[in-house]
C-alpha cells in the first residue's frame, strides 16, 4: 500500500464513520455563540507529486487537503464528521478572536470559549466591502463607479493590502500596471483618483470608527456545510469552472493553462495541461502583459467552460487565441478549433442543438460553432459611434503588429472602442442573450433568423447573466450593487438591491429547479442567494478572508452550489492558495 493509498483509506474510514466530533462554542460568560464558523483542516496535507513549474505533471492524480466547515446552532453546538487526531480546528465568529485547536481530544462536546476582540481588532477584521463603502471619491459618485468598474474585477479593493499608505506617484504606477493587465481606467482620471485614494484611505485608517459593521451572520447557516479543495498555488488564478454530469468539477487555471479535474467525493484531482503549439508565446496574441510575475505559462488563457449535452465533451474559451478548445473527459484529448476572426473568446454556453455560443469581448461579436459542420458563424454587435466602429474595424491590423508596438486606444469613461460583450446564456426558448459590460446594453440573437436585437440596460455594468425556467433574464449590475431581472415578454426591468453594502457582483447563476438566483459577492467574502418567489435573500460567509469569486455552478440533484476563489493575485487571500468551494444544504 502506498502512502497516498494509506492516507486515502484513513480518510474514507473516517468519513464513513457515523461518529461526529461535537463542539460547544460559548463566550467567556458561558453564553452560546451562534452562528460561529467551525472549520476542520488536515494537520498534514496529502503527499503531492509536482514537477512541472511547481505543479502536478499532465495526467497525474493528487489529493487536495480538504477542509470542512459548519456553523453552530442557537445553542452554540456544531458537529463535524472528521477524525480529530488528524485535524486542526479553527473557530471563528464576528467580534471574537479566532480559536485554534490542534488535534483536540476528549469525551463529549469539545468546549471552545471565544474571547471578544478589542474594538481595534474588530474593525480590522471587517471585509473589504464595508471599508470600500466609505470611500466617497470627493463626492463624485460617477468617479467611484468608474474606479469600481475598472479596478474591482480581479481583487478586493479595500483589503489590508490595498489600504496601505502609498504616495500619489505609487498609485499612478499601480494604475499604469493594472491598465497594462486589461483594466480601462481613463488616463484623465488617474491623478485625481490617486490623490483621493491616498487622502481618503489615510482618513479611514486614522479614523476607523467611520467604517460600518458588516452584515451579521444568520441562524439559518447552521443548516449548511462548506467544503473546500485547495488547488494550485499563490500564482494560480482559478477563473471559471464547470460541474459536469459525470460528477467531476473542471477548474481552469487561467495563468497556467491547466485544467483541474476534481472528484468532490474523494478529493482527488488530476491536472491536464492545455496544448501549447509550436511558436506560441506567453500571453498568446495579446502579448505577455504580466512580465513582473515570477512565473507564467499561458499561451491560451483558459477562460470559460460549457459541456455538450450530446456527448459530454467540454468546450473552453482560450481568451488569448483565435480558437475554441474542446476537451474529451473520457479520452482526455484536446482539440483546437482554429478561427480566422474575432478576438478574446470569453463566456461560453451550449444549446439544445449542440451548438456552442460564446462572446468575443474585444471585437464586440458573438460566435457560434456548429459541431456538425465544424464552421464558425460570427454575429457583429453594433458600434455605438463612428469612432468605435473605426477602432473595431482596425483590430485585425492592430493584432497583426508586434504586441510591444501596438497602439493602445486611450480609455474613457464610456469605454469607447470596447463595448465588451461579456456574459451570455441560452434561454429555454433557444434565444441567445448577451450583456455588453461597457455599453450598458443587452443583445438577443434569434438562431432561427440570425436577427440581432439590442436593448438598453438602464443600470451600469451588466456583467454576466442567466435565464430562469420562465425565460426571464437575471443580470448583475456590477457598479450599481444590484441584481436585475428583465422580463422579455413585458420588456420591463426590476432591480433588487443586494443584502450587503457596496458589493460589486461579478456573476450569478440560476437554480431553475428551485427558483433561486445565486450571486457572487467578491468584495464581502460572501455568496448570496435570492429566492425568486419570496424575494428573500440569504447570505453565506466564506471560510477565508479575501475570497473573490467569478462564477457559480448548481448541482441539480441536491441544490448544492460550487464556486472558486479566484482572487488575483491568489497569494493575497487567506491561506495563500485558490480553492474550489461547495455549499451544501444539510438534510433537515
Amino acid at each position: 500500500m502506498t502512502i497516498k493509498q494509506s492516507w486515502l483509506t484513513v480518510l474514507l474510514l473516517a468519513s464513513s464513520c457515523s461518529h461526529a466530533a461535537d463542539f460547544l462554542v460559548t463566550d467567556p460568560a458561558g453564553e452560546p455563540v451562534s452562528p460561529a464558523m467551525v472549520t476542520a483542516s488536515p494537520l498534514a496535507a496529502p503527499p503531492v507529486t509536482l514537477g512541472d513549474m511547481g505543479y502536478p505533471p499532465h495526467g497525474v492524480t493528487n489529493r487536495a487537503a480538504v477542509t470542512l466547515t459548519r456553523f453552530t446552532d442557537a445553542a452554540g453546538r456544531a458537529s463535524l464528521a472528521v477524525p480529530l487526531d488528524a485535524h486542526s480546528i479553527r473557530v471563528r465568529a464576528l467580534g471574537f478572536v479566532d480559536a485554534t485547536l490542534s488535534a483536540p481530544a476528549g469525551e463529549g462536546p469539545i468546549a471552545v470559549v471565544l474571547q471578544p476582540m478589542s474594538r481595534e481588532q474588530y474593525i480590522a477584521s471587517f471585509p473589504s466591502n464595508v471599508w470600500l463603502s466609505q470611500l466617497r471619491f470627493g463626492g463624485d459618485a460617477g468617479l467611484k463607479k468608474t474606479f469600481q468598474l475598472n479596478c474591482a474585477f480581479c481583487h478586493q479593493q479595500a483589503s489590508p493590502f490595498m489600504r496601505n499608505e502609498r504616495t500619489v506617484e505609487q498609485w499612478l504606477g499601480v494604475f499604469e500596471r493594472m491598465n497594462s493587465y486589461g483594466a480601462r481606467l481613463p488616463a484623465e482620471d488617474h491623478r485625481r483618483i490617486a490623490e483621493l485614494l491616498q487622502r481618503e484611505l489615510r482618513d479611514l485608517r486614522e479614523n476607523p470608527q467611520q467604517v460600518p459593521e458588516p452584515r451579521p451572520w444568520d441562524p439559518y447557516l447552521a443548516g449548511y456545510e462548506i467544503t473546500e479543495w485547495p488547488i494550485g498555488d499563490g500564482f494560480s488564478q482559478m477563473h471559471d469552472f464547470l460541474l459536469h454530469p459525470n460528477g467531476f468539477v473542471y477548474v481552469g487555471d487561467n495563468l497556467f493553462d491547466r485544467i483541474y479535474e476534481v472528484n468532490p467525493e474523494t478529493g482527488d484531482y488530476t491536472v491536464y495541461k492545455v496544448p501549447h503549439r509550436d511558436g506560441d508565446t506567453t500571453g498568446g496574441i495579446l502579448g505577455n502583459r504580466f512580465t513582473v510575475f515570477p512565473k507564467m505559462d499561458n499561451t491560451m488563457g483558459v477562460h470559460s467552460f460549457a459541456y455538450s449535452q450530446r456527448d459530454g465533451n467540454i468546450f473552453i474559451t482560450p481568451s488569448m487565441q483565435q480558437a475554441l478548445l474542446e476537451f474529451n473527459p473520457e479520452t482526455k484529448a484536446f482539440t483546437i478549433h482554429e478561427m480566422d476572426a474575432g478576438y478574446y473568446p470569453h463566456t461560453i454556453r451550449t444549446d439544445d442543438q449542440d451548438r456552442v455560443w460564446f462572446t468575443l469581448a474585444l471585437s464586440s461579436q458573438v460566435a457560434r460553432f456548429d459541431r456538425d459542420s465544424g464552421e464558425f458563424t460570427l454575429y457583429d454587435l453594433p458600434a455605438r459611434s463612428v469612432r468605435e466602429w473605426l477602432v473595431l474595424k482596425a483590430l485585425p491590423f492592430i493584432f497583426w503588429m508586434d504586441p510591444a508596438r501596438r497602439p493602445q486606444p486611450a480609455p474613457d469613461r464610456e469605454g469607447t472602442g470596447l463595448p465588451m460583450p461579456y456574459g451570455i446564456d441560452v434561454a429555454p426558448d433557444g434565444r441567445v442573450w448577451v450583456a455588453r459590460l461597457y455599453a450598458n446594453d443587452l443583445a438577443v440573437i434569434d438562431p432561427e433568423t440570425d436577427e440581432v436585437t439590442m436593448i438598453d440596460f438602464p443600470y451600469e455594468g451588466p456583467r454576466r447573466l442567466r435565464a430562469d425556467a420562465d425565460g426571464k433574464l437575471w443580470i448583475v449590475a456590477f457598479q450599481d450593487s444590484l441584481l436585475v431581472q428583465y422580463d422579455p415578454a413585458s420588456d420591463t426591468f426590476t432591480d433588487y438591491p443586494l443584502p450587503v453594502r457596496n458589493e460589486i457582483p461579478y456573476a450569478l447563476n440560476v437554480d431553475r429547479e428551485r427558483g433561486v438566483v445565486w450571486v457572487n459577492g467578491n468584495q464581502s467574502d460572501t455568496i448570496m442567494s435570492f429566492d425568486i418567489a419570496s424575494e428573500r435573500w440569504r447570505v453565506y460567509p466564506m471560510p477565508r478572508q479575501r475570497f473573490f469569486t467569478r462564477d457559480i455552478e448548481v448541482a441539480e440533484d441536491s441544490g448544492a452550489i460550487y464556486t472558486s476563489n479566484s482572487h488575483f493575485p491568489s497569494w493575497q487571500t487567506e491561506g495563500g492558495v485558490p480553492t474550489l468551494l461547495r455549499i451544501t444544504p444539510l438534510a433537515q
